[in-house]
């Protein structure tokens, strides 16, 4: 190989990441004809991808897998029975002509009333292009890994409801003297859809896990906003047929979140956190999480002031990631339920734990205090949507463990910082990869989720206080400053601080101007997070190379190392690269495999080194590809420094590469190369 392509090799080699192991083989392949003068592009740059933008293009399928193939049978099996009710003011939506309700509803050409409690079945438990392939049975055997699925789906059905819809669905928030016979709604569903299966078929609970009610019309979560204040620019503004019945009762009705919404959005049905569901919703997965799992909500009211910020946002199902799926939360008002909501996000590494999908030897359990002995601990984490790849671990946690409070951080006031994470309480940190494959297809970007996690849920205090148990942490905490919609007059509204899809660029990334942050310190914790580097593999899964060290070091680790420049000083035009060696020469120190929750032996001993880059020369510049590598005694990595000289730029210039240890902050070396 002539030195030419030896360099050629080395700059696509160096240029998407520094790691030095044979995972980096695609990209040599993807990046060998890189010329000496192309510019350094970020090697892991934060693309952001509203919700609102995305389409069923987006959905990308885990390479090799197809969890909603029914032949696949999961360890748990989860049972359900289906049953299907419409009442004598409401049909079911998808039983009219296509586009003909006043919500724009059905989307398909309508069904027989005799065959709908099998068409829902079918639609949520056997892949279809309805339901573009994607089922609940396939989420659930997708975040389990084949633990739990729903085997079963009867149908039972339909049955005529005793009463109106509006006498169930104006029985909360206020809306119970909106009825248009001046009675007081007070009836809940359940009790009058239960009579009328159990006179049909008999107690048939036995049988089955869980009871999936379907109810003709909307759930109120999907309808209230986009039919309410979106609609219309006020409540007087709202049209007779929006309106109450009794015209001399108002059009409007009050509602969850805010002061009104028209009174045919408001009649509708709140979940309630109950398996009781709309045509529109696509939220029954979130539902089973409440119901199987005995999981909380994690979400907060993002329309009251003083706002709270949303703890895990779009990137959990137990949270708005509940409303992940194309278009965003503003289509779920779609019937049948193939939009907004239709693909959550997948659950997070704590609840994946709590669930028992995810092994405890899959995950990398750390001691906070140990890693104050033990010295840094890198290791490369999987996509979340995918079984570790071999030598990898599904996440790592960080017990905040030792003398309580555990959670060293100082409390504020929420009622002053929207941003505030509330009652200081957390026990753990954990760290995954989210990438947009399988159900996570619909979450707005790839990269490096990094949260703080309680044991027991609890609410997090102050004014407008929720539940929660998962805080991510957001590497972009300022306003997104986008729009949530536009008002009938042309006003644009804007999401508030307390939006989940504030958290949409929350994401941490590796390398240089990539957009984001590439390293998190949590002082008042004592620990430092590094987000080292980034590969995929020749199927184009994500992995990411992490480290975590404790900023309260007790023990003296003496660290080694050189940087060399590759002798190579002559450039042939203004542009080009530029090589150093950076090897670890230090000794293998002993480490005791008795730290930390498990044998962590294997990813003790590196030392992470933080590179910055000085040109000295007048109109040159230089610029590194990645500010942070990782080497275990006897590695080396390659680093190059793209150089470029302007008009006037000097006959000669001095690179200076300096690297220091991030674990023993005084070892810093500086090493220079004089090119002409």
């Amino acid at each position: 190989m002539n030195r030419f392509i030896l360099i050629v090799t080395i700059i696509s080699f160096q240029l998407v990441a520094f790691s030095q192991k044979s995972q980096k083989k695609q990209r040599v392949r993807e990046n060998i004809h890189h010329e000496l003068t192309v510019p350094p592009k970020p090697i892991d740059p934060q693309v952001v991808q509203d919700q609102d933008d995305m389409t069923w293009n987006d959905y990308h399928p885990i390479p090799g897998k197809n969890w909603a193939d029914p032949a696949l049978v999961p360890e748990r099996k989860f049972r359900m029975a289906l049953i299907a009710v419409d009442f004598p003011d409401q049909p079911f939506v998808i039983t009219l002509p296509k586009g003909s309700d006043l919500f724009g509803n059905p989307q398909i050409d309508p069904v027989k009333r005799e065959n709908v409690p099998q068409f829902y079945s079918d639609f949520w438990l056997k892949p279809s292009p309805i339901n573009h392939g994607q089922t609940i049975n396939g989420y659930w055997m997708e975040q389990s890994r084949g633990k739990f699925g729903i085997t079963a789906l009867d149908a039972y059905g339909p049955y005529r409801m005793p009463k109106n819809l509006w006498n169930y669905g104006l029985n909360e928030y206020g809306q119970n003297s909106s009825t248009p016979d001046s009675s007081r709604a007070s009836a809940r569903m359940e009790p009058d859809i239960d009579a009328l299966w159990k006179a049909d078929a008999g107690d048939i609970k036995s049988k089955y896990d869980a009871v999936l009610r379907i109810y003709a019309g909307y759930d109120e979560t999907g309808v209230w906003q986009e039919f309410g204040e979106m609609k219309f620019l006020s409540k007087d503004a709202i049209p007779r047929e929006w309106s109450n019945p009794d015209t001399t009762k108002p059009a409007w009705v009050p509602t969850r979140y805010v002061p009104w919404t028209s009174w045919k959005a408001g009649q509708m049905q709140w979940g309630l956190s109950s398996i009781r569901q709309g045509e529109n919703s696509g939220t029954i997965t979130h539902e089973l999480g409440h119901y199987a799992f005995e999981i909380g909500d994690n979400n907060n009211n993002p329309y009251i002031k003083p706002y709270r910020r949303v703890g895990s946002g779009p990137w959990d199902m137990m949270d708005r990631g509940s409303f992940n799926g194309p278009g965003g939360p503003h289509m779920r008002w779609v019937v049948p339920a193939a939009m907004g909501a239709s693909m959550p996000a997948g659950l997070m590494l704590r609840n994946r734990m709590t669930n028992g999908f995810i092994a405890k030897d899959q995950v990398l359990i750390l001691s906070r205090n140990d890693l104050a002995l033990s010295g840094p601990v890198v290791a490369s984490v999987t996509s979340r949507a995918c079984e570790p790849l071999p030598g990898m671990v599904a996440g790592i946690i960080v017990r905040l463990d030792g003398e309580e409070p555990h959670d060293k951080t100082t409390p504020d006031d929420p009622a002053v910082n929207p941003l505030s994470p509330g009652i200081p309480n957390f026990d753990f940190y954990s760290v995954e990869v989210v990438q947009r494959i399988g159900y996570d297809s619909f979450c707005p970007d790839n990269g490096v989720l990094i949260a703080k996690n309680k044991d027991k849920e609890s609410r997090n205090g102050g004014p407008n206080g929720f539940n929660c148990f998962n805080w991510v942490i957001d590497a972009h905490p300022e306003d997104i400053k986008m729009v949530d919609y536009v008002r009938p007059d042309g006003l644009k509204v804007m999401r508030t601080i307390a939006d989940y899809r504030q958290l949409n660029d929350a994401l941490f990334h590796a390398g240089i101007n990539s957009g984001s942050l590439s390293e998190w310190e949590d002082a008042a914790n004592k620990l430092h997070f590094y987000i080292i580097d980034i590969d995929k593999n020749e199927e184009g899964i994500i992995s990411y190379r992490i480290g975590i060290r404790s900023l309260e070091q007790k023990t003296d680790f003496k660290r080694e190392f050189t940087v060399t420049p590759v002798k190579e000083r002559k450039m042939r035009q203004k542009a080009g690269y530029k090589f150093f060696t950076l090897k670890n020469t230090g000794e293998p120190a002993v480490a005791d495999p008795s730290l930390h929750y498990q044998n962590t032996v294997r990813w003790l001993n590196y030392d992470i080194y933080r590179l910055s880059v000085t040109i000295e020369g007048k109109a040159w510049s230089g610029q590194l590809i990645n500010g942070f590598v990782s080497l275990m005694p006897g590695e080396s990595a390659i680093v190059p420094v793209y150089l470029s000289g302007g008009k006037d730029a000097a006959r000669h210039v001095k690179i200076i590469l300096s690297v220091k240890s991030e674990t023993d902050p005084l070892k810093s070396v500086s090493s220079t190369l004089v090119v002409k």
